[in-house]
């Protein structure tokens, strides 16, 4: 991690309090996670409680405390896609990448999470991996998606 990077970001923001979330979404969107020392700087050069900060950070889902894979893969759990197979999704993508939903693979390829609803409903059950959406998906289709993304 680059402390100038997390300068830039903040002084972008004029290290102002009332941007906190602001500072943690562009911190999150460079590195892909909030690293500790990211923390750190932010609650020292905006001046406010390192509490502050990590409560923060902890109470979105969008920000993650640990490195996530280079192709995030979220399986939406909205209700159209559990009634057509998320689940069943989702237990193929964890066999196939030997790691369980909220994991990252130790090549840091991947990582999966469960989402609650990405709006395309019609497509159920989707699967989205990076800002690419993958509809339609079923256990046998879900190897597939993988494959595109395998380096």
């Amino acid at each position: 991690m680059n402390q100038e990077n997390i300068s830039d970001i903040l002084e972008k923001y004029n290290n102002e309090e009332s941007s906190i979330i602001a500072i943690l979404q562009d911190i999150q969107e460079k590195f892909g996670y909030l690293p500790k020392e990211s923390l750190l700087q932010v609650s020292r050069d905006v001046n406010i409680p390192v509490s502050r900060v990590l409560s923060l950070a902890t109470f979105f889902k969008a920000f993650s405390l640990i490195p996530k894979g280079k192709h995030p893969i979220h399986v939406c759990m909205g209700t159209a896609c559990h009634v057509r197979g998320a689940q069943l999704v989702l237990e193929r993508l964890e066999r196939e990448l030997k790691i369980k939903s909220g994991e990252t693979t130790d090549d840091m390829n991947f990582s999966l999470d469960e989402v609650r609803c990405v709006g395309c409903c019609g497509l159920a059950p989707v699967v989205m991996v990076g800002e690419e959406v993958h509809g339609k998906i079923t256990q046998t289709k879900a190897p597939g998606v993988l494959k595109k993304y395998k380096e």
